[in-house]
């Protein structure tokens, strides 16, 4: 399966972050571990949402959703 997430952080819950991966566990601990420049200076991150695809292409082409400015008015009116 295939991942498309939205993480919020702890620190300053008005940041989120969109991601997708294979293995959502381990993404979140990447996350945490600071190794990810983008999301490194808001630790501690919490997953708020995702979603599963069988199809790699689905979860990034709703990554790129999620990203877009559409996408963006959607997730904070139905998603978080």
């Amino acid at each position: 399966m295939f991942y498309t997430y939205i993480i919020r952080s702890k620190l300053d819950p008005n940041q989120t972050y969109i991601g997708f991966s294979s293995n959502l566990k381990q993404r979140l601990e990447y996350h945490n571990a600071g190794k990810c420049k983008h999301t490194s200076k808001f630790i501690p991150w919490e997953i708020i949402f995702y979603a599963a695809f069988k199809e790699k292409q689905k979860a990034i082409d709703f990554e790129k959703y999620l990203k877009s400015h559409s996408g963006k008015a959607f997730s904070h009116k139905r998603l978080i």
